[in-house]
């Protein structure tokens, strides 16, 4: 979640939304992502809205965030009036959800049942920090409810980890994985990061090695991206380390594909790889396929229906509006069909399932096939399915088809 928020349409504060975009609420799938914007401390390649004080004022605070949570469940209940809407998927990320107590975090999702009604298949996600979990908190994590978890590993390498200043060590990731397993969590995420500044081919394949041996079902692994404001953004522009080189980073995607399919895991999105479909993330698929969802949290993102909103971003400002009865929200927009239309293939084109051929200019995807973008035989069958070397120029390939 971008540190920086966009502007907007005003949204009224009872946040009301169109008629237009409540038409249908349940009917397609829906879940809940619940910011939690408090951390240990800051990475120095992270620009999201996090915080690391625990008092911020304002009832912008650790010990108060959870019944703040809570307030904009409710508010949600009473924008989206009697609809049945039941929840399929909630995804707590952050920040660290993990440095909240996990009563917290049940506490939350206890309101989402309450007012909702959870699924009962429903996926429910929490990131988590390494170093901010142990065996106590994952069992109670697990017997209220949270069956999926995220673990932000990173790197295995020491060097590399104090360029992105992680503060967990090496081995730590792989411990709170065989935690996260004996605590009953049947489905674990590694979250990796290749491109640092220092990384080496060899130190890459040590990290994928290292998060491989302990078997998680689901890996993420995604390119560094050195955001404006950040240390280091600045430590790039002092020249103390290098620009990530774009070349580096194309061999190290290849090494990735490379090593996570031969573990047996399966690309399903651009940087994600599952051991087979029940492993696949449902939350971040529903991004990626047009669904609703309700961002909880300051400078959280909602859409439903077509309509886009963001929250104010500090704690103590979201609490306040809150308090007030409120809607927290900062702005909003309205999609058009032609908006609708364009995102819907910037989403589904980065999926292995694809996007439908007859939906895009001919001339254009043909000319894909040809440059060796678009799996032939998916073509054949009326879908476009990006090749590998597709997906290295995936963004070149949707510009070119929208």
């Amino acid at each position: 979640m971008p540190s920086v928020l966009p502007e907007g349409d005003a949204v009224p504060v009872t946040g009301e939304l169109p008629a237009t975009a409540v038409e249908g609420v349940g009917e397609r799938p829906f879940g809940f992502y619940v910011h939690v914007p408090f951390c240990a401390s800051r990475c120095g390649y992270c620009d999201f809205n996090t915080y690391t004080a625990t008092e911020l004022g304002g009832g912008g605070s650790q010990a108060a965030y959870a019944e703040t949570a809570v307030a904009e469940v409710r508010l949600a209940r009473a924008v989206l009036g009697d609809a049945d809407v039941k929840v399929e998927t909630v995804f707590f990320g952050g920040g660290t959800p993990t440095l909240l107590p996990p009563e917290d975090l049940a506490r939350v999702l206890d309101a989402i049942d309450a007012e909702f009604g959870l699924a009962g298949d429903a996926e429910v996600t929490t990131e988590a920090n390494p170093e901010s979990v142990g065996p106590r908190e994952l069992e109670v994590l697990r017997s209220r409810g949270i069956n999926r978890i995220s673990f932000g590993m990173q790197s295995a390498r020491e060097h590399v980890l104090r360029v992105l200043d992680r503060q967990h060590t090496p081995g730590r990731a792989a411990s709170a994985v065989r935690e996260a397993r004996a605590a009953g969590f049947e489905h674990v995420n590694l979250d990796l990061i290749y491109g640092t500044p220092g990384e080496t081919d060899d130190d890459w394949r040590a990290s994928l090695e290292a998060a491989l041996a302990v078997e998680p079902d689901h890996v993420s692994a995604y390119a560094l991206i050195v955001e404006d404001g950040t240390r280091l953004a600045a430590r790039v522009r002092r020249a103390e380390i290098p620009v990530p080189d774009d070349d580096v980073m194309a061999d190290r995607y290849l090494l990735a594909e490379e090593t996570l399919t031969a573990a047996g895991l399966r690309w399903y999105e651009i940087s994600n790889w599952a051991a087979g479909d029940a492993a696949r993330c449902r939350h971040n698929l529903l991004y990626w396929t047009g669904g609703d969802w309700w961002g909880v949290g300051p400078g959280a993102h909602s859409h439903v229906g077509g309509v886009r909103w963001w929250n104010v971003k500090h704690p103590s400002a979201y609490a306040g509006r809150l308090e007030r009865g409120h809607s927290p929200a900062h702005a909003r927009e309205i999609l058009t069909e032609d908006d609708r239309a364009i995102e819907r293939v910037m989403l589904e084109l980065r999926l292995a399932s694809g996007y439908p051929l007859d939906l895009l200019d001919p001339r254009g995807a043909a000319r894909a096939l040809a440059d060796g973008l678009l799996e032939p035989a998916a073509y054949a069958s009326g879908r476009a399915v990006l090749t590998l070397r597709g997906r290295l120029l995936a963004d070149a390939v949707v510009r070119d088809l929208t």
